[in-house]
């Protein structure tokens, strides 16, 4: 077996998890860099309205991308199940199906972030003095959206497989080639937002060459092939089964977020810039997060699909308490270097306290954060889809946007935009402890 490959079958399971999240840590820390460098090099070249405008920019990201991310849950987890199970036939297909899908989803997101990029950043209410320069990075973004779509189903398929260290040397490589991208179009040739976006199209366009390359080559588990491209209905359907829960959760959260930036909005550029800048660090912070959840998700469906539920159970319980526990520790470490984090990206008095409020609001708080992704993790991977699609559209979404809306009619403070997210995210936690507690949700999968 190619020792890349990662079959969670058999071994101590926090050695499992650990060996299995740090390439995806350190290749999600390289993935990180591409928007944060261009905040780092703009605010630092370009002041701080192009700050805002880059800013601005992340939520109209997560939300084009966040459908197809979501969707492509339920196609990782099929393709880990079949290879727990050792079915290597499925497993082609499966492979095969979501590069279709992929290939479909990225055109239809290229398309329409480059027609409608005014018309959203208007809606969400962008100063004057930043939607041009916001119009202009977003739509060069959307531009190269298909490439950042293709990569990211490489290297779910990957992971998938138990590969987490491929994904890894090809972001490293990308990231290096984007860092000096942008300071070569940024600070050489002056091309501001527009170098910036290009930078990171172009690495994210790498990116997703070298994993295709792999994948194409015939040395993985898998070979991906031109004419064995084609849907197998069969598995498309359980794609959307497993998948649209959490691609329409991961739409309406982005949606949700497009609410709360443009109250954010509201209070300035300074405000955008400050919070901007808070939530590029807040990305580096929720990596081990999200390493570790997608770690959760591949253990759960591959053990499951070798008939395993009591050690996907143990997994369940030894994954989420590490999850919660590193998310505390990294908390901690933002708390209190929040004001030299924040100033990397720029200096101004005013952009930094805008910043570290919001940060000593929330840091302390991302035990809670960290529980509900590890729950959520636990839940996708055997197949219960629905159930972290209600529970966080219900509670990050409808009831943040109803909390925010109502609070700051009376208390026209940005503070309570901020307290939001842990209040949210605290009753998610019980409301995810209560389904694991209940539910028989390592059942076997229809």
């Amino acid at each position: 077996m190619d020792e890349s490959k990662t079959l969670m079958t058999e071994g101590r399971i926090w050695k499992i998890l650990i060996r299995f999240a740090m390439p995806l840590f350190l290749g999600n820390l390289f993935q990180q860099l591409y928007n944060t460098v261009d905040s780092l090099v703009v605010g630092n070249y370009c002041g701080k309205a192009a700050l805002a405008a880059v800013s601005s920019s992340g939520s109209l990201c997560h939300l084009l991308i966040g459908f197809f991310q979501g969707a492509f849950m339920g196609a990782s987890v099929i393709i880990s199940r079949y290879y727990g199970a050792g079915d290597q036939e499925n497993v082609d297909r499966a492979v095969h199906t979501t590069v279709v899908f992929s290939l479909g989803t990225g055109l239809v997101l290229t398309i329409f972030g480059v027609c409608f990029t005014p018309t959203i950043l208007r809606w969400m209410g962008t100063p004057d003095n930043v939607l041009p320069q916001s119009v202009i990075y977003f739509r060069i973004y959307c531009a190269g959206l298909l490439s950042l779509v293709l990569y990211n189903t490489a290297n779910g398929i990957f992971q998938a497989l138990g590969d987490s260290r491929h994904p890894l040397y090809y972001l490293v490589t990308a990231s290096v080639v984007n860092v000096v991208l942008d300071l070569f179009f940024v600070a050489v040739l002056d091309w501001g937002v527009a170098g910036a976006a290009l930078a990171t199209v172009l690495g994210q366009a790498l990116s997703a060459a070298l994993g295709f390359a792999y994948l194409m080559s015939g040395r993985f588990v898998v070979r991906i092939r031109p004419n064995g491209l084609r849907f197998h209905p069969a598995i498309l359907k359980d794609i959307f089964r497993l998948g649209l829960p959490s691609g329409v959760q991961n739409s309406v959260i982005s949606i949700a977020n497009l609410v709360v930036q443009a109250n954010i909005n509201a209070f300035g550029d300074s405000a955008m810039a400050g919070c901007g800048s808070y939530f590029k660090v807040e990305g580096f912070v929720f990596l081990p997060i999200s390493s570790l959840s997608l770690a959760i998700t591949t253990f759960i469906g591959q053990n499951l699909g070798a008939r395993r539920p009591d050690r996907a159970h143990s997994g369940a319980r030894v994954g989420t308490v590490m999850t919660s526990a590193l998310a505390e520790a990294v908390g901690l470490i933002f708390f209190l270097t929040a004001p030299f984090l924040i100033q990397l990206f720029n200096s101004d008095p005013e952009v930094v306290a805008f910043g570290v409020r919001q940060a000593r609001l929330e840091a302390l708080f991302y035990f809670l954060l960290g529980f509900s992704h590890a729950a959520a993790a636990t839940l996708r991977g055997a197949g219960r889809a629905m159930t972290p699609m209600v529970v966080l559209l219900s509670v990050w979404c409808i009831f943040r946007i109803a909390y925010i809306t109502v609070m700051v009619s009376f208390f026209h403070d940005i503070t309570v935009v901020f307290s939001a997210y842990p209040v949210t995210w605290g009753i998610s936690s019980v409301l995810f402890a209560a389904a694991l507690c209940r539910s028989d949700w390592a059942s076997a999968w229809p």
